[in-house]
């Protein structure tokens, strides 16, 4: 191949591996959608759009993604409420596909982006390469590609302002400026802490002696949040109740049941050993401290973002390794770097670097989308259900599923006044109280994360004296008790309880048979990173209450 086009080869070969790794296992647990943001967030009010106006009237999550969302369906399904809202309501996987297609062109485009950036911050394409490289293949970024959530699509933005702030450095023209100022915007529209790259065009700026090109980068970044997000200043009071919502939902006080008692900076220290590799992330601080040694202006460039998120995350009370992701194009570029300065005597060195840095993340995704293609537990339960448990039977489901989970899409049944299949018990209303005795009235809302909160054994003589006789559990609420036994010993007596009053009649497990359970953590349990994982989903188990008549 001619030099000329070996480069622009070489970053389309990264861009459509990096595709491939996010679309095998796309259509995962459809037509249910067992992540709850993702449920609940970006394609319902993309969906909800075509009722009302452009305004998503939800701010916790900035909305470019959703209207990214909106206008494919748009052209999928054209402009009128009720064929979308049909089209919808009988066919939610084609929805779901089609909103996660979206992220993952976003995430395989932020592959490109990334090794375009780096080649031109350090001048050199192997250092782009390998970056571009590690983020194709980095768990984390290749697990939620798969989603129609806005953490991979952000990574776009991020890796298109890095490319601006490299011109920004290199040649200080006002096209980077404006380059970089536009995705910063973008960025920010959709994902809050994307904006944590504005400390790399700053810095470009001064490091280039152009501090005045942040003038017309910081216009055009707020030109383009606006575009992306207009009612943030049209609905200005939903726009700063989101903000606010979403604040203090990570700095919620207690944390949520189940999280490990450790601090985040701790927390966010361990889960890069996993989320982003263990060699990966040793190159990254390399990486950081060299540029500190042999490029300063560069390191300022580079190494604030990074710790500057780390430092925001870590004092927090809640800590997912997700929330990360905006600064995964930077950590690359960082790794890279330490690679190719390592190897600059080896010849082809940086090859055999390269290859031991993907090494860890390829493995696991692979294995994270061999797991994601195929059944998820919850699925084989209620194939089971729908095999041994007629339509219309009280049922008792922890929240582990979502309520379509329950109802035949597209085809209400009868046997119920809801359309579902089956009579669920409320668990979204507090029916006891602490001393066992009836709730007065509906009762409180329950929060999914609470649920454990409010089990005690006193429910299982109230789901016989109501006929619901089949009780369902799962792992992702179980594990929680299980996980923190001393802040829930009601929810710890309940399942003993209920082991001791039902038969087990159905266990469903994501493990190869014999395999080892994997104990409970938020993040495995809404990715498959451990090994022993054979296929997506919580342990499902079903119980029949002894001497309960329907």
């Amino acid at each position: 191949m001619p030099a000329a086009r070996r480069w622009p080869a070489a970053v389309a070969g990264l861009a459509l591996l990096a595709l491939a790794l996010r679309l095998w296992g796309l259509k995962t647990g459809l037509p249910y959608v067992y992540n709850a943001d993702e449920n609940n967030h970006f394609v319902p009010r993309a969906i909800g759009m075509f009722g009302h106006s452009l305004n998503p009237q939800y701010f916790v999550n900035p909305p470019a993604y959703t209207y990214v969302v909106h206008l494919l369906y748009a052209l999928r399904w054209g402009t009128d409420p009720a064929s979308v809202g049909e089209a919808f309501a009988t066919d939610p996987t084609t929805a779901f596909v089609i909103a996660r297609a979206a992220a993952a062109v976003l995430g395989a485009a932020a592959v490109a982006l990334t090794a375009v950036a780096g080649a031109r911050l350090f001048e050199d394409r192997r250092v782009g390469g390998l970056a571009g490289a590690l983020l194709a293949v980095a768990f984390l970024a290749v697990h939620y590609s798969h989603f129609a959530l806005n953490d991979a699509p952000t990574l776009a933005p991020v890796a298109l302002c890095l490319v601006g702030v490299a011109g920004i450095y290199r040649r200080g023209r006002r096209r980077d400026f404006a380059l970089a100022g536009v995705a910063l915007g973008l960025a920010v529209a959709t994902k809050y802490t994307g904006g944590i790259v504005v400390t790399a065009v700053v810095a470009a700026a001064f490091a280039a002696g152009r501090p005045r090109g942040l003038i017309l980068a910081g216009a055009l970044a707020v030109l383009a949040f606006l575009i992306a997000d207009p009612y943030a200043v049209l609905d200005i009071h939903a726009f700063h109740k989101g903000l606010t919502t979403q604040a203090s939902t990570a700095s919620e006080e207690g944390g949520k049941l189940g999280l490990q008692h450790i601090s985040g900076w701790r927390y966010y220290a361990g889960a890069g050993t996993w989320a982003f590799g263990w060699l990966p992330s040793l190159a990254a601080l390399g990486g950081a401290i060299g540029l500190a040694v042999k490029d300063r202006r560069l390191a300022l460039i580079l190494l604030p973002a990074p710790i500057l998120l780390f430092l925001y995350l870590g004092q927090q009370t809640r800590f997912f390794a997700r929330w990360l992701l905006p600064v995964y194009p930077i950590l690359c570029l960082l790794a890279a770097y330490a690679a190719v300065e390592f190897t600059r005597r080896l010849k082809a060195g940086w090859v055999i670097a390269g290859a031991l840095l993907c090494a860890q993340g390829l493995v696991f995704s692979l294995h994270n989308d061999r797991v994601l293609a195929r059944a998820d537990t919850r699925q084989l339960a209620r194939d089971w259900l729908v095999a041994h448990v007629p339509a219309g039977t009280k049922m008792v489901v922890e929240p582990v599923f979502p309520d379509q989970w329950a109802a035949d899409v597209g085809h209400p049944n009868p046997a119920t006044r809801t359309g579902n299949r089956w009579n669920k018990w409320p668990t979204s209303r507090v029916r006891l109280n602490p001393d066992g005795s009836p709730v007065r009235g509906p009762g409180a809302l329950v929060k999914l994360e609470d649920y454990e909160k409010t089990t005690q054994p006193a429910l299982i003589d109230r789901y016989r004296r109501r006929g619901f006789c089949w009780v369902v559990t799962g792992s992702n609420q179980s594990g929680r008790a299980y996980a923190d036994p001393r802040a829930v010993p009601q929810a710890i007596r309940y399942y003993a309880a209920l082991k001791r009053s039902a038969d087990l009649v159905h266990r469903v497990r994501p493990y190869d048979p014999g395999g080892k359970p994997v104990p409970f953590s938020f993040d495995y349990s809404f990715n498959y990173y451990p090994l022993r994982f054979s296929r997506p989903g919580p342990e499902i188990d079903v119980y029949r209450l002894r001497d309960c008549r329907p």
